[in-house]
């Protein structure tokens, strides 16, 4: 046989082969199809803009609308499909509580009204009430609005000096674990503040409290202890003597020496 037939007879069975084997490979079933995504129901809610403080005036810059899934949106939230137009509804409304950016606007947590911002922040059947302090009386300055405090009172006993016949002191605590509602004008922690030295400090009181502590200023001297912050729900109450006995000190005035009886 000559050679170029032998060629083209190989070239032939190749072609075949190749044919072949595309042939099979076109038998074989498609790649089965992407499973469908499943579409996740949502729902534009209102939120904070960018971070907003207690006591700020909210604008309409202040909030925007985010997209934000159905089953994960709280009854409480303020949608979209409902109020269309709660950007401008809110705008002009005082924040009760600080808000972060990003955070989906409560309206309880907003104030709408006339009325003045403290009035406004304070709880139902609460009253502010305000007493004189320095940085002795006031722990150093390291109270802050929102901290927790125990109103100390201090004063003479003149009935029980008439039966010693020495100066009595007596301390008590009258008020327990409430809340400071500013120091001066200063209702909010600002630029990473963590002092404030003020003059006046304003309380979170009940009627009866508000009572007590306007007495005890004609009394004599107040004083704010700060509570910790995990003793701020009141459980962490530990009294060191529960005997109440009195206990004499000697205070020395001018070089003189003093028995004095405190309680």
């Amino acid at each position: 046989m000559k050679p170029a037939r032998i060629v083209v007879l190989v070239i032939a069975i190749a072609a075949g082969g190749v044919a072949a084997l595309l042939a099979g490979r076109s038998d074989q079933a498609p790649p089965p199809a992407p499973a469908p995504v499943a579409q996740i129901e949502t729902v534009d809610v209102l939120v904070a803009n960018a971070d907003i403080g207690m006591g700020h005036t909210v604008s309409g810059q202040d909030l925007r609308w985010q997209t934000w899934p159905a089953a994960a949106a709280s009854p409480n939230f303020v949608r979209k499909n409902d109020r269309p137009d709660a950007i401008n509804q809110l705008a002009g409304s005082i924040a009760r509580q600080p808000f972060s950016a990003g955070e989906p606007i409560r309206e309880a947590k907003l104030i709408r009204g006339k009325s003045g911002f403290m009035a406004a922040i304070l709880p139902s059947g609460k009253r502010a009430i305000s007493t004189e302090i320095s940085p002795e009386t006031g722990a150093g300055g390291f109270i802050l609005p929102n901290d927790h405090v125990d109103v100390i009172l201090s004063r003479r006993d003149r009935e029980a000096e008439k039966a010693a016949g020495v100066e009595v002191h007596s301390s008590e605590i009258i008020l327990s674990n409430v809340t400071v509602l500013a120091i001066d004008q200063t209702v909010g922690e600002k630029d990473g503040q963590r002092v404030v030295i003020g003059k006046t400090v304003t309380l979170e009181l009940t009627p009866t409290q508000a009572e007590t502590l306007a007495r005890a200023r004609q009394m004599g001297s107040l004083s704010l202890a700060l509570r910790s912050l995990v003793d701020a729900d009141g459980k962490g109450d530990t009294r060191e003597d529960q005997s109440g006995g009195r206990r004499t000190i000697n205070i020395v005035r001018f070089g003189v020496s003093t028995p004095t009886t405190s309680k």
